[in-house]
């Protein structure tokens, strides 16, 4: 074979190889195993919601998608993770608000949510419940601000730590009702809602499915939700919006993303059957029986949708001076 003829033949063989490794890249589903990694641990609701979803997804596709927890740092080991993990589509991150659109404006993180992660579906939302124990003395919010400003510095409030959502709701809060509540963090919301209910903290923006078996049994006071409507199964607790603050909107989301490098055509593949399950009947209904409510969005809308909430919070923290001390 003479030069020229070896020089085509290399070149060929070169192109298959490249052909063929962007037809295995974008291969759907993925020939191997699928993960969704899940940044807390077993039993909470992004748990509970992402095992739902995983089951129709890998339904639909014909192949297992399998949950991984990997809890820590406030769910950033899981987006760290995800961030360098293989770009082929094997790998998918129910992400959350605290790490994608908070914690890089409270602490150093070693990946940049709009680089390093890749925009594929929104996946659920809730809101917050303000509750107090019954030791504060106040039955509406209303009677809350009057306390806080009568005593300024005095009312504190848990969160499930420092740059989480339940954190940012209550500064939010603090903000726009002119009060200075002092933020108590704590590693969870189990630890969060002990101490409340042992009245070593006043309040607590919680999960609703975290604070709802407290309320009903009479141990907490409900004073507000932080969504732009009640919810359905919270019908007669009134917004922070209605109760004076109009506007005010703290909710607590989860959404799908993938590694920074995963090709185009994948995510937009994935995006259709994230949507499609989403949309589901009866998923919905079981997301409704956890106060979840679905949120099913293309590529760019949970783009925009990232970067106003990182616009949103990066000003809260940085004029509330929030640090991850």
């Amino acid at each position: 074979m003479n030069k020229r003829h070896l020089l085509r033949a290399t070149t060929l063989v070169a192109a298959s190889l490249l052909l063929a490794g962007l037809g295995q890249a974008q291969d759907f589903p993925p020939n191997k195993p699928v993960t969704l990694v899940v940044g807390f641990a077993p039993g909470g609701a992004a748990d509970a919601a992402a095992r739902l979803i995983a089951k129709k997804l890998g339904d639909n596709i014909g192949q297992k998608v399998v949950v991984d927890n990997k809890a820590g740092a406030g769910g950033n080991i899981a987006h760290q993770l995800v961030a360098a993990g293989p770009a082929d589509g094997s790998m998918l991150l129910f992400g959350s608000i605290g790490p994608l659109t908070i914690a890089p404006h409270v602490m150093k993180v070693r990946y940049d949510p709009f680089k390093d992660l890749a925009a594929v579906s929104g996946g659920v939302n809730f809101p917050n419940v303000l509750v107090v124990n019954k030791g504060v003395g106040v039955k509406t919010l209303a009677e809350f601000v009057a306390l806080a400003k009568k005593k300024p510095g005095s009312i504190d409030f848990a969160s499930t730590g420092a740059g989480s959502a339940s954190h940012l709701a209550g500064e939010l809060f603090n903000q726009r009702a002119g009060i200075d509540m002092v933020h108590v963090p704590y590693k969870g919301g189990a630890p969060a809602l002990q101490d409340l209910l042992g009245e070593r903290v006043a309040s607590y923006f919680s999960a609703p499915p975290t604070a709802l078996p407290q309320i009903e049994a009479g141990n907490l006071i409900p004073l507000a939700t932080t969504g732009s409507s009640r919810p359905a199964y919270m019908p007669n607790i009134p917004t922070v919006a209605e109760s004076g603050y109009p506007g005010f909107e703290a909710l607590n989301w989860y959404a799908f993303v993938a590694p920074g490098k995963t090709p185009a055509p994948v995510l937009d593949r994935w995006n259709l059957e994230i949507v499609k399950v989403l949309n589901d009947p009866g998923v919905k209904e079981s997301l409704d029986k956890h106060g979840l409510t679905p949120q099913p969005t293309t590529r760019a809308e949970l783009t925009a949708f990232m970067r106003k909430e990182d616009a949103k919070w990066g000003g809260i923290v940085r004029e509330r001076k929030i640090t991850a001390d």
